[in-house]
């Protein structure tokens, strides 16, 4: 298979520049007469209008709606059969109106309510639509997760402890020896990574220069000059590149793009009604740690996914059991990283994405609550503690 190669300037800047990867060749999928996954390609567009970390306000209101405009990925069609979401009871009047409080307060443009599969709350922001699709940021790493683990149920992968550089051999040589798929999937790979999104020499500042000098082999490039701050299995560091390098490992291991991966192993199985949008690298394929477009409703079809478990035989048994569950335990109750996903107390578990992009699963009480913002800061642990007092009070209700 012949993958186009897409060198997207700038790309990087987002914290989530690609990796130098060779494909080994196609894979026969299972689902016959799938629109194919297409190639979109936007306007070119100067780099510094690409620098999304820095977009104003404004800008990401308007862009994060329509990302397909503003950078090159893959389009995949809505699955065959999507996944009906009948309404349930509404929410009571009191909680109703907390939940819009906070959306105004946070500037979520939607958030959307299942217990038990039933849609019991949904609202969008004025300038966001129930049609439209919206960036997921660090969503996309428990995507990427998934797809780790649909690999190994397919065999391609062979086990969690196989070293990384046996997919991705590049790395050989680098701080990265050693490293096993399994931490780097619960980020306990030791390496040193700066994370910081406002500090403009941290390493996911610095991956669009390495973007300009090295293109399509600008994250092995970057990584390769990583060292180490503690052994292997030792020390968790939250690591975006790191989470581009499964991307790798899962694209080396099936010679697909996540994207047409995710085709078969999620849009499907999971029922998405509008399909999504990957971003490409500049390998031409697509972003590990980052950077998918999907309805709010596709939002909460993800969780239901995970929630019941995917489908049969698309993940090992038990593996969003794992998954979701604290292999890294920060010591505060619970909180904690699975792989590629955060877990809370009480059994609970979640997907995070900077600017206010959420998916939180309590099994428990078959719970899912997505959320979609445009929060004035990439991050803010105060409004990621009131979505998950809004999640506690809804999974006391019947």
């Amino acid at each position: 298979m012949t993958i186009t190669k897409t060198l997207l300037s700038g790309i990087a800047a987002l914290a989530i520049a690609g990796c130098s990867a060779s494909y080994s060749g196609p894979v026969e999928t299972t689902a016959a007469a799938i629109e194919p996954v297409q190639l979109v390609t936007p306007p070119t567009r100067d780099p510094s209008e690409l620098q999304v970390l820095f977009w104003d306000n404004d800008a990401r209101q308007e862009r994060f709606s329509e990302m397909e405009n503003w950078f090159a990925g893959h389009e995949v069609p809505k699955a065959r059969s999507p996944r009906a979401l009948p309404a349930g009871q509404a929410l009571s009047a009191e909680l109703q109106a907390e939940i819009r409080s906070l959306m105004l307060d946070s500037n979520s443009t939607g958030v959307i309510v299942l217990k038990n599969g039933e849609v019991r709350f949904e609202d969008y922001g004025p300038e966001f639509k129930d049609q439209q699709r919206w960036t997921s940021f660090s969503v996309a790493k428990s995507f990427t997760s998934t797809l780790l683990g649909a690999a190994i149920a397919d065999g391609f992968i062979g086990s969690l402890d196989d070293p990384i550089t046996q997919y991705v051999p590049e790395l050989a040589g680098s701080s990265y020896d050693g490293v096993t798929v399994k931490q780097l999937a619960t980020m306990t790979s030791g390496v040193d990574w700066n994370e910081s999104y406002t500090d403009p020499t941290s390493d996911v500042a610095q991956m669009n220069r390495f973007v300009v000098e090295y293109g399509a082999d600008a994250i092995v490039a970057q990584m390769k000059e990583l060292g180490r701050a503690a052994e292997p299995g030792t020390k968790w560091n939250y690591s975006t590149g790191e989470t581009n390098l499964i991307g790798m490992v899962v694209e080396n291991a099936i010679g697909l793009p996540l994207a047409e991966y995710a085709q078969t192993k999620i849009v499907e199985p999971a029922g998405f009604e509008g399909g999504l949008f990957w971003m490409t690298d500049p390998r031409g394929g697509n972003i590990g740690g980052c950077c998918l477009s999907l309805r709010l409703r596709d939002y909460a079809r993800m969780g239901l996914f995970a929630l019941n478990g995917g489908s049969e035989g698309i993940v090992p048994p038990g593996w969003f059991a794992d998954a979701g569950a604290p292999q890294v335990d920060f010591g505060n109750g619970g909180f904690g990283y699975g792989y590629q996903w955060w877990t809370y107390p009480g059994g609970n578990y979640g997907a995070q994405g900077i600017f206010g992009q959420s998916i939180t699963i309590v099994p428990e009480e078959q719970l899912v609550l997505a959320v979609v913002s445009n929060w004035p800061t990439a991050t803010s642990g105060e409004y990621r503690t009131k979505w998950a007092g809004i999640a506690a009070k809804i999974a006391a209700i019947d």
